[in-house]
């Protein structure tokens, strides 16, 4: 298979693809760009690229001709510009989540999308980490019967987070930034929930340090299928020690038995009338946690862009793709529209106003 180019926008959190990139033999890194240009010449250094990969001109980027792929991590507000532009200019798109920030200019980017003839893929990464990954194989092959429920969530104290000075502004919303991990976990298993419900707050340690949204949340979700679910989060307060909880968990409970993978264990526990069994995949941590302690996830990235080339290879659509990710925007978006109103809201509805409700169910296998 021939390597693909890769060209990186973004390379604060875009470090963990450029790690990606350069350890997979399936892509090759060939651009760089950022508007700080002491940023790009520290990424270069680091990953032994040489200087003129690095660019601070968006439209040079676009142009690069050695660029097949071109992996968006900016500010969450400007991925919708940014997928755009890069459709536009004949390249595939990587996006990480959340895909967009709101649907404002969905329609929008589902148009430049079809008419591009790009693939687009939402690199909502939790799902390729080994534990998860694991928990889906057995959803897929029956192990747990018939699903009943699902539980996710992702608590994390990411008060560091806010020395990013947008992190303080309207545009950012841990709703967002943070609970889309699990939110991606619900959507997965229940891609047919219909209506949530539920509360969120700004905490002390929020508000103090500048916040203009919430940071704490807890909500349910029913499916059309009669399923329900529950997911929940918090980002600027201390967690409970990871030898007790995992800070990101999902969890399915079946006709046949239950399931639990945990994030920052590698663990994989799960159990039937008959067996119970824990795995974990500590074997994997320097695959991917590549950065010193637990941050920068790369290994999961490396799983997700060799998928996505195997899937460019085959001519086959990657997913998340751009249809099922602007609905999981429309469900967070029912969510921010539930904790306001303090009633349940539909997430056809959201769609609906949008001109988007043809997509609703979007997701499913």
């Amino acid at each position: 298979m021939k390597k693909l180019g890769l060209g990186v926008l973004g390379l604060g959190e875009g470090r963990s693809i450029i790690s990606a990139g350069v350890h997979s033999p399936l892509w090759e890194v060939v651009a760089l760009c950022d508007l700080n240009l002491e940023l790009g010449r520290e990424r270069c250094a680091e990953f032994g690229l040489v200087p003129e990969l690095f660019t601070n001109s968006l439209d040079a980027l676009l142009a690069n001709a050695a660029v097949d792929v071109i992996g968006i991590y900016t500010p969450d507000h400007l991925h919708a510009d940014h997928v755009i532009k890069a459709l536009q200019a004949g390249k595939h798109v990587i996006c990480t989540k959340p895909f967009i920030d709101h649907l404002g200019r969905a329609r929008e980017v589902l148009d430049v999308a079809q008419r591009s003839g790009k693939r687009v893929f939402v690199g909502q990464s939790s799902r390729f980490f080994a534990p998860f990954t694991r928990q889906r194989q057995h959803f897929e092959t029956g192990v747990i019967g018939e699903l009943n429920s699902v539980e996710a969530y992702y608590n994390a104290d990411h008060r560091w987070f806010l020395e990013k000075g947008w992190a303080k502004t309207d545009a950012f919303k841990w709703l967002y930034g943070g609970l889309s991990h699990p939110v991606d976990f619900i959507r997965w298993y229940l891609p047919d929930v219909e209506e949530v419900m539920g509360y969120a707050r700004l905490s002390e340690n929020g508000r103090k340090l500048g916040l203009v949204h919430p940071d704490t949340f807890h909500f349910i979700y029913r499916a059309a299928s009669g399923r329900i679910a529950r997911v929940s989060g918090t980002y600027t307060s201390p967690v409970v020690p990871c030898s007790r909880d995992s800070n990101m968990s999902c969890i399915l409970r079946g006709s046949l038995g239950a399931s639990q993978g945990d994030y920052y264990d590698l663990r994989y526990a799960w159990k039937t009338d008959t067996q119970s069994v824990v795995e974990t995949f500590e074997d994997q941590d320097a695959h991917y946690f590549r950065f010193g302690g637990h941050s920068h996830h790369a290994g999961e990235y490396q799983n997700y862009i060799e998928y996505v080339a195997r899937c460019l290879a085959a001519g086959t659509a990657p997913k998340p793709d751009v249809a099922e990710g602007i609905v999981t925007v429309a469900l967070m978006q029912a969510m921010d529209e539930a904790a306001n109103s303090g009633g349940p809201v539909k997430v056809r509805d959201v769609l609906a106003r949008h001109g988007l409700e043809s997509l609703a169910g979007e997701g499913k296998p």
